[in-house]
């Protein structure tokens, strides 16, 4: 029987990390849009490992600390051996707000998330990371959101305060043995892109930019991380949902909010493309969802493709997805009908 392929692990960059190829994006343990429970919490955790995961991402920002927080009890009860990463270039501050949903978390606790990405902002964020962890290093720290989409006119200035503080800092806690690799979490490939031209990193979390949907990053950016020997973690793999739905039963007349693409109502011209998709999907009676959760890992820059798990249901089908037999065919379908970059490679059936 082929290694199911939650349990295969590829290396991150030059470094002695290795990834589980399917990794737990722990945004919904911080309450990403709607309350859990800390036993949900943990559950999901649970599942995830008794399933072979063993790559977890996490980050201040998620639920301000309460991501962080539930990660670090569920891995606590367990012995196995993981790799986690977590993100500087935001502080958490007290805040009087009593709203109910702040920055998309739920019930999360009364703290802001500011952007800090000096050299002093990084450490204490990194402090902080540790106690909510209960760990003493982090494998993989990433700096949190840099780039135009976030920051907008603001980049310029942010980008600068990371490269002459936060990078330095970084870096101050890698070659200390406090944390194993450094990088950027990002939703842009070029800022991942321009920041591997001014300064060395080991990998980078690209979230949404190298999908189904689309493949730039194929062209320069990723021969760009092969000769720097930097990889790329996978997130968003599904385009904010738009990729695991399908946008069949919408254009069928139900609810055309449920068609989402990198956190907007998706247009006219991607809702289009993912019909075209999925039409090759049907004919092949390959999962759309699987298709999408599988493709990004046929890149060999592709060390980990990250899924955001809320339940012990959704790793159970998260895992199922990427371990779907799809036959080469299909891809050749799409790749026949021009609806993939002509330089994305395409997963191997063996």
């Amino acid at each position: 029987m082929a290694q199911s392929k939650s349990l295969s692990f590829r290396a991150l960059g030059a470094t002695e990390i290795n990834l589980s190829l399917l990794g737990f994006g722990a945004a919904p343990i911080g309450n990403l849009y709607q309350p859990l429970n800390d036993v949900q919490a943990q559950a999901a955790v649970g599942s995830a490992l008794s399933a072979g995961i063993r790559y977890f991402d996490t980050a201040p920002h998620y639920g301000f600390g309460l991501s962080e927080q539930r990660l670090g009890t569920a891995l606590k009860q367990s012995s196995e051996a993981v790799v986690i990463s977590s993100k500087v270039g935001r502080v958490l501050v007290p805040t009087e707000s009593t709203a109910s949903v702040r920055h998309g978390f739920a019930d999360a606790p009364p703290l802001e998330p500011v952007f800090d990405y000096s050299y002093d902002g990084v450490m204490r964020s990194f402090e902080a990371s540790l106690k909510r962890l209960q760990v003493e290093q982090i494998d993989v720290l990433l700096a949190h959101d840099l780039g135009p989409l976030t920051h907008g006119a603001d980049h310029p200035e942010k980008f600068r305060e990371f490269m002459d503080g936060g990078y330095l800092a970084m870096n101050k806690l890698k070659a200390d043995g406090l944390v194993k690799a450094i990088g950027l979490g990002a939703n842009e490939w070029q800022i991942c892109d321009a920041a591997l031209r001014h300064g060395d990193f080991d990998g980078f979390l690209l979230a949404g930019r190298y999908t189904l949907l689309e493949q730039a990053p194929c062209e320069h950016f990723f021969p760009l991380c092969a000769k720097r020997k930097a990889s790329v973690i996978l997130g968003g793999p599904f385009n904010s949902g738009i990729l695991a739905t399908g946008v069949k039963a919408a254009l069928a007349g139900q609810n055309r909010q449920i068609l989402y693409y990198n956190y907007e109502p998706a247009s006219v011209a991607i809702v289009d493309r993912v019909a075209r998709i999925e039409a090759v999907c049907d004919e092949f009676a390959v999962p759309l969802a699987a298709a999408a959760l599988q493709f990004p890992a046929a890149h060999p820059q592709i060390c980990s493709v990250l899924a955001g798990l809320a339940n012990s249901e959704q790793v159970e089908r998260a895992v199922s997805l990427i371990n779907s037999e799809i036959p080469s065919a299909f891809w050749d379908a799409l790749r026949e009908r021009e609806l993939l970059h002509p330089a994305a490679p395409i997963p191997v059936t063996n």
